[in-house]
Protein backbone atom coordinates (compact mmCIF):
# COMPACT_ATOMS: atom_id res chain seq x y z
CA UNK A 1 0.00 0.00 0.00
CA UNK A 2 1.42 3.23 -1.10
CA UNK A 3 -0.33 5.19 2.10
CA UNK A 4 -1.42 3.41 5.58
CA UNK A 5 -3.73 5.34 7.62
CA UNK A 6 -3.95 3.88 11.65
CA UNK A 7 -6.12 4.66 13.68
CA UNK A 8 -5.85 8.25 13.42
CA UNK A 9 -7.76 11.08 15.71
CA UNK A 10 -7.58 14.69 15.87
CA UNK A 11 -9.86 17.18 17.69
CA UNK A 12 -10.44 20.31 17.80
CA UNK A 13 -11.73 21.33 21.88
CA UNK A 14 -14.58 18.80 22.11
CA UNK A 15 -15.25 18.26 18.42
CA UNK A 16 -13.84 15.22 16.65
CA UNK A 17 -12.68 16.10 13.44
CA UNK A 18 -11.84 12.71 12.90
CA UNK A 19 -12.63 9.67 15.17
CA UNK A 20 -9.98 6.60 14.83
CA UNK A 21 -9.79 6.46 11.27
CA UNK A 22 -7.53 3.89 9.74
CA UNK A 23 -7.73 3.53 5.59
CA UNK A 24 -5.62 2.10 3.33
CA UNK A 25 -4.81 3.78 0.32
CA UNK A 26 -3.32 1.75 -2.90
CA UNK A 27 -0.20 2.39 -5.13
CA UNK A 28 -0.80 3.90 -8.15
CA UNK A 29 -4.49 4.45 -7.61
CA UNK A 30 -6.59 7.72 -7.64
CA UNK A 31 -8.23 7.47 -4.37
CA UNK A 32 -11.44 10.05 -3.59
CA UNK A 33 -12.13 11.32 -0.21
CA UNK A 34 -15.82 11.88 -0.30
CA UNK A 35 -18.12 13.40 2.42
CA UNK A 36 -20.17 16.65 3.60
CA UNK A 37 -18.65 19.95 4.20
CA UNK A 38 -17.11 19.38 7.74
CA UNK A 39 -16.94 15.70 7.86
CA UNK A 40 -13.28 15.10 8.27
CA UNK A 41 -12.04 14.92 4.84
CA UNK A 42 -9.84 17.64 4.19
CA UNK A 43 -8.24 17.21 7.91
CA UNK A 44 -7.39 13.84 6.74
CA UNK A 45 -5.87 14.81 3.79
CA UNK A 46 -4.23 17.76 5.95
CA UNK A 47 -2.73 14.83 8.04
CA UNK A 48 -1.22 12.91 5.39
CA UNK A 49 0.45 15.73 4.23
CA UNK A 50 1.85 16.70 7.25
CA UNK A 51 0.31 20.03 6.80
CA UNK A 52 -1.25 19.30 10.07
CA UNK A 53 -0.46 16.77 13.17
CA UNK A 54 -2.90 14.18 14.50
CA UNK A 55 -3.32 14.04 18.62
CA UNK A 56 -2.92 10.47 17.88
CA UNK A 57 -2.09 7.59 15.36
CA UNK A 58 0.37 6.90 12.66
CA UNK A 59 0.69 7.81 8.33
CA UNK A 60 3.02 5.64 6.85
CA UNK A 61 3.92 6.62 2.97
CA UNK A 62 5.87 4.22 1.30
CA UNK A 63 6.78 2.08 3.50
CA UNK A 64 7.99 5.05 5.87
CA UNK A 65 6.57 6.11 8.91
CA UNK A 66 5.85 9.94 7.94
CA UNK A 67 3.66 10.36 11.25
CA UNK A 68 6.70 12.85 12.57
CA UNK A 69 8.26 14.02 9.30
CA UNK A 70 7.86 18.09 8.10
CA UNK A 71 5.57 18.37 4.89
CA UNK A 72 9.04 18.85 3.15
CA UNK A 73 10.07 15.46 3.62
CA UNK A 74 7.07 13.08 2.93
CA UNK A 75 7.55 13.57 -1.02
CA UNK A 76 4.12 14.63 -1.53
CA UNK A 77 2.32 17.22 -4.28
CA UNK A 78 0.03 19.21 -2.57
CA UNK A 79 -2.46 21.06 -5.01
CA UNK A 80 -5.24 23.84 -3.19
CA UNK A 81 -8.23 24.51 -4.26
CA UNK A 82 -7.45 28.19 -5.20
CA UNK A 83 -4.20 27.55 -6.67
CA UNK A 84 -1.20 29.05 -4.24
CA UNK A 85 0.40 30.30 -7.44
CA UNK A 86 2.82 33.20 -7.10
CA UNK A 87 1.94 35.51 -8.80
CA UNK A 88 5.05 37.60 -9.69
CA UNK A 89 6.21 34.56 -11.74
CA UNK A 90 5.26 33.25 -14.93
CA UNK A 91 3.94 30.38 -15.77
CA UNK A 92 7.10 28.27 -16.65
CA UNK A 93 8.95 29.74 -13.21
CA UNK A 94 5.80 28.46 -11.11
CA UNK A 95 6.45 25.24 -12.39
CA UNK A 96 10.50 25.34 -11.66
CA UNK A 97 9.87 26.57 -8.34
CA UNK A 98 10.16 23.33 -6.25
CA UNK A 99 12.82 22.29 -8.21
CA UNK A 100 15.20 25.44 -7.91
CA UNK A 101 14.69 25.03 -4.20
CA UNK A 102 15.76 22.04 -4.09
CA UNK A 103 18.73 22.95 -6.30
CA UNK A 104 18.06 20.63 -8.98
CA UNK A 105 20.63 21.02 -12.10
CA UNK A 106 19.49 24.28 -14.71
CA UNK A 107 19.20 21.61 -17.35
CA UNK A 108 17.49 19.37 -15.53
CA UNK A 109 14.98 21.68 -14.87
CA UNK A 110 14.43 23.24 -17.73
CA UNK A 111 13.71 19.92 -19.49
CA UNK A 112 11.02 18.66 -16.59
CA UNK A 113 9.37 21.86 -17.03
CA UNK A 114 9.05 22.26 -20.68
CA UNK A 115 7.83 18.32 -20.38
CA UNK A 116 5.29 19.20 -17.87
CA UNK A 117 4.08 21.73 -19.57
CA UNK A 118 3.45 19.57 -22.85
CA UNK A 119 1.51 17.29 -20.26
CA UNK A 120 -1.36 20.01 -19.18
CA UNK A 121 -1.31 21.38 -22.41
CA UNK A 122 0.25 24.59 -21.44
CA UNK A 123 3.16 25.33 -23.70
CA UNK A 124 1.99 27.71 -25.59
CA UNK A 125 1.62 29.66 -22.42
CA UNK A 126 4.69 29.39 -20.60
CA UNK A 127 6.00 32.83 -20.47
CA UNK A 128 2.55 34.44 -19.71
CA UNK A 129 1.67 35.29 -15.96
CA UNK A 130 -0.63 33.71 -13.59
CA UNK A 131 -3.09 36.51 -14.23
CA UNK A 132 -3.34 36.03 -17.85
CA UNK A 133 -4.94 32.48 -17.92
CA UNK A 134 -8.10 31.12 -17.30
CA UNK A 135 -8.90 29.51 -14.14
CA UNK A 136 -8.76 26.37 -15.43
CA UNK A 137 -5.21 26.44 -17.20
CA UNK A 138 -4.50 27.93 -14.00
CA UNK A 139 -5.58 24.56 -12.05
CA UNK A 140 -3.42 22.82 -14.51
CA UNK A 141 -0.45 24.93 -13.95
CA UNK A 142 -0.73 24.22 -9.99
CA UNK A 143 -0.92 20.33 -11.04
CA UNK A 144 2.47 20.52 -13.47
CA UNK A 145 3.96 22.26 -10.27
CA UNK A 146 3.22 19.71 -7.98
CA UNK A 147 4.34 16.92 -10.42
CA UNK A 148 7.55 19.01 -11.02
CA UNK A 149 9.00 17.45 -8.22
CA UNK A 150 8.08 14.06 -9.00
CA UNK A 151 6.15 13.52 -5.63
CA UNK A 152 5.52 9.95 -4.53
CA UNK A 153 2.00 11.22 -4.05
CA UNK A 154 -0.31 13.78 -4.91
CA UNK A 155 -2.64 15.07 -2.82
CA UNK A 156 -5.61 17.44 -4.13
CA UNK A 157 -8.07 19.22 -1.93
CA UNK A 158 -11.03 19.87 -3.68
CA UNK A 159 -9.04 21.39 -6.49
CA UNK A 160 -11.93 22.12 -9.24
CA UNK A 161 -14.16 23.51 -6.06
CA UNK A 162 -13.65 27.30 -7.39
CA UNK A 163 -14.45 26.65 -11.38
CA UNK A 164 -17.53 26.86 -12.90
CA UNK A 165 -19.38 23.55 -13.87
CA UNK A 166 -18.05 23.21 -17.66
CA UNK A 167 -14.33 23.85 -16.60
CA UNK A 168 -15.13 21.28 -13.89
CA UNK A 169 -16.22 19.24 -15.99
CA UNK A 170 -13.33 19.25 -18.61
CA UNK A 171 -10.98 19.20 -15.78
CA UNK A 172 -11.84 16.10 -14.41
CA UNK A 173 -12.05 14.29 -17.24
CA UNK A 174 -8.47 16.02 -17.95
CA UNK A 175 -7.20 14.66 -14.37
CA UNK A 176 -8.79 10.91 -15.33
CA UNK A 177 -5.77 11.03 -18.85
CA UNK A 178 -3.53 12.84 -16.96
CA UNK A 179 -3.35 10.04 -13.94
CA UNK A 180 -3.49 7.60 -16.57
CA UNK A 181 -0.58 8.89 -18.21
CA UNK A 182 1.92 9.27 -15.17
CA UNK A 183 0.53 6.79 -12.40
CA UNK A 184 1.07 8.80 -9.59
CA UNK A 185 -0.62 7.60 -6.22
CA UNK A 186 -3.37 10.35 -6.21
CA UNK A 187 -5.38 11.61 -3.36
CA UNK A 188 -8.51 14.07 -3.98
CA UNK A 189 -11.13 15.62 -2.00
CA UNK A 190 -14.49 16.46 -3.20
CA UNK A 191 -17.91 16.79 -1.72
CA UNK A 192 -19.14 16.39 -5.38
CA UNK A 193 -20.80 12.79 -5.82
CA UNK A 194 -20.53 12.88 -9.44
CA UNK A 195 -16.78 13.95 -9.34
CA UNK A 196 -15.94 11.09 -7.13
CA UNK A 197 -17.89 8.65 -9.32
CA UNK A 198 -16.82 9.66 -12.96
CA UNK A 199 -12.64 9.92 -11.69
CA UNK A 200 -11.75 7.88 -9.17
CA UNK A 201 -10.76 4.25 -8.55
CA UNK A 202 -11.84 4.17 -5.31
CA UNK A 203 -14.19 6.28 -3.11
CA UNK A 204 -13.22 6.90 0.83
CA UNK A 205 -16.61 8.01 2.27
CA UNK A 206 -15.87 10.14 5.47
CA UNK A 207 -18.91 11.22 7.84
CA UNK A 208 -18.65 12.91 11.14
CA UNK A 209 -15.29 11.86 11.22
CA UNK A 210 -15.13 8.31 10.55
CA UNK A 211 -15.46 5.89 7.41
CA UNK A 212 -18.73 5.15 6.65
CA UNK A 213 -17.26 2.98 3.61
CA UNK A 214 -14.64 2.37 1.13
CA UNK A 215 -14.86 0.70 -2.31
CA UNK A 216 -15.34 1.11 -5.99
CA UNK A 217 -17.86 3.68 -7.44
CA UNK A 218 -19.56 1.03 -8.76
CA UNK A 219 -19.64 -0.77 -5.24
CA UNK A 220 -20.90 2.13 -3.14
CA UNK A 221 -23.43 2.82 -5.73
CA UNK A 222 -24.99 -0.77 -6.08
CA UNK A 223 -24.09 -1.90 -2.83
CA UNK A 224 -23.87 0.89 -0.24
CA UNK A 225 -22.81 -0.06 3.27
CA UNK A 226 -25.55 1.95 4.99
CA UNK A 227 -28.17 4.93 4.70
CA UNK A 228 -26.06 7.34 4.56
CA UNK A 229 -23.86 6.26 2.24
CA UNK A 230 -27.03 5.40 -0.72
CA UNK A 231 -28.71 8.88 0.17
CA UNK A 232 -24.77 10.61 0.15
CA UNK A 233 -24.20 9.24 -3.37
CA UNK A 234 -27.42 9.67 -5.70
CA UNK A 235 -30.90 10.85 -4.80
CA UNK A 236 -33.19 8.75 -2.92
CA UNK A 237 -37.01 8.43 -2.51
CA UNK A 238 -39.22 5.98 -0.22
CA UNK A 239 -41.94 3.77 -1.87
CA UNK A 240 -43.91 1.76 0.82
CA UNK A 241 -41.43 -0.11 3.09
CA UNK A 242 -38.33 0.72 1.20
CA UNK A 243 -35.70 3.43 0.13
CA UNK A 244 -34.44 2.88 -3.28
CA UNK A 245 -33.86 5.66 -6.20
CA UNK A 246 -36.07 7.48 -8.09
CA UNK A 247 -35.15 6.18 -11.43
CA UNK A 248 -35.45 2.22 -10.01
CA UNK A 249 -39.07 2.52 -10.10
CA UNK A 250 -41.16 1.09 -12.52
CA UNK A 251 -44.46 3.10 -13.85
CA UNK A 252 -47.38 1.41 -15.57
CA UNK A 253 -50.30 3.21 -16.60
CA UNK A 254 -52.77 0.36 -15.50
CA UNK A 255 -52.88 -1.59 -12.23
CA UNK A 256 -51.69 -5.54 -12.70
CA UNK A 257 -48.41 -6.18 -11.28
CA UNK A 258 -48.72 -7.65 -7.95
CA UNK A 259 -47.44 -5.26 -4.92
CA UNK A 260 -47.44 -2.23 -6.99
CA UNK A 261 -48.59 1.09 -5.27
CA UNK A 262 -51.37 2.99 -6.89
CA UNK A 263 -50.71 7.06 -7.31
CA UNK A 264 -51.37 10.37 -8.90
CA UNK A 265 -49.08 12.28 -10.93
CA UNK A 266 -48.97 16.09 -9.12
CA UNK A 267 -45.81 17.40 -10.61
CA UNK A 268 -43.70 16.66 -13.69
CA UNK A 269 -40.46 18.78 -14.69
CA UNK A 270 -38.27 18.10 -17.34
CA UNK A 271 -34.70 18.65 -16.74
CA UNK A 272 -32.65 17.94 -20.26
CA UNK A 273 -33.64 14.16 -21.36
CA UNK A 274 -35.13 13.22 -18.09
CA UNK A 275 -38.39 13.78 -16.73
CA UNK A 276 -38.66 14.35 -12.96
CA UNK A 277 -42.62 12.88 -11.25
CA UNK A 278 -43.84 13.51 -8.02
CA UNK A 279 -46.27 10.86 -7.38
CA UNK A 280 -48.73 11.03 -4.45
CA UNK A 281 -50.04 7.76 -3.14
CA UNK A 282 -53.22 6.89 -3.00
CA UNK A 283 -54.96 6.76 0.81
CA UNK A 284 -55.33 3.42 0.40
CA UNK A 285 -51.90 2.33 0.48
CA UNK A 286 -50.98 5.23 3.16
CA UNK A 287 -50.68 2.53 6.36
CA UNK A 288 -48.07 0.54 4.13
CA UNK A 289 -46.34 3.72 2.69
CA UNK A 290 -43.89 5.39 4.97
CA UNK A 291 -42.50 8.32 3.35
CA UNK A 292 -44.35 11.30 1.43
CA UNK A 293 -44.85 11.53 -2.40
CA UNK A 294 -42.69 9.45 -4.62
CA UNK A 295 -39.86 10.96 -6.37
CA UNK A 296 -39.79 9.15 -10.02
CA UNK A 297 -36.84 9.60 -12.94
CA UNK A 298 -37.97 8.42 -16.51
CA UNK A 299 -36.45 9.07 -19.30
CA UNK A 300 -38.49 11.79 -21.64
CA UNK A 301 -39.15 9.60 -24.26
CA UNK A 302 -40.38 7.04 -21.75
CA UNK A 303 -42.44 9.38 -20.26
CA UNK A 304 -43.70 10.49 -24.15
CA UNK A 305 -44.68 6.70 -24.46
CA UNK A 306 -46.61 6.26 -21.10
CA UNK A 307 -48.42 9.92 -22.05
CA UNK A 308 -48.31 11.05 -19.12
CA UNK A 309 -49.24 14.54 -17.77
CA UNK A 310 -50.86 16.41 -14.62
CA UNK A 311 -52.80 14.09 -12.85
CA UNK A 312 -52.52 10.60 -14.52
CA UNK A 313 -53.22 7.48 -12.74
CA UNK A 314 -49.91 5.26 -12.24
CA UNK A 315 -49.33 2.20 -10.73
CA UNK A 316 -45.41 1.88 -8.90
CA UNK A 317 -43.18 -0.97 -8.07
CA UNK A 318 -39.58 -1.36 -7.30
CA UNK A 319 -37.66 -2.45 -10.70
CA UNK A 320 -35.60 -5.65 -11.26
CA UNK A 321 -32.24 -5.72 -9.49
CA UNK A 322 -33.10 -2.26 -7.46
CA UNK A 323 -30.51 -1.08 -4.59
CA UNK A 324 -33.01 -0.69 -2.05
CA UNK A 325 -32.74 -0.54 2.19
CA UNK A 326 -35.35 -0.89 4.87
CA UNK A 327 -37.61 2.69 5.03
CA UNK A 328 -37.27 3.51 8.66
CA UNK A 329 -38.28 6.75 9.10
CA UNK A 330 -40.08 9.06 6.46
CA UNK A 331 -38.31 11.08 4.66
Amino acid sequence: MSIEVRNITKKYGDFHALDDVSVSLPTGQLTALLGPSGGGKSTLLRIIAGLDTADSGTVVIEGVDATRLPPQQRNVGFVFQHYAVFKHMTVAKNVAFGMEIRKRPRAEVRRRVEELLELVHLAPFAHRMPSQLSGGQRQRMALARALAVEPSVLLLDEPFGALDAKVRKELRDWLRRLHDEVHVTTVFVTHDQEEAMEVADEIVVVNGGRIEQVGSPDQLYDEPANDFVMGFLGDVTVLGALRLRPHDIDVAVQPGQAGALPGRVVRMLRVGFEMRLTVELDDSVAAHHRGGPVSVVLTRSHAHALDLELGSRVWLTPAVGATTVPAMVAV
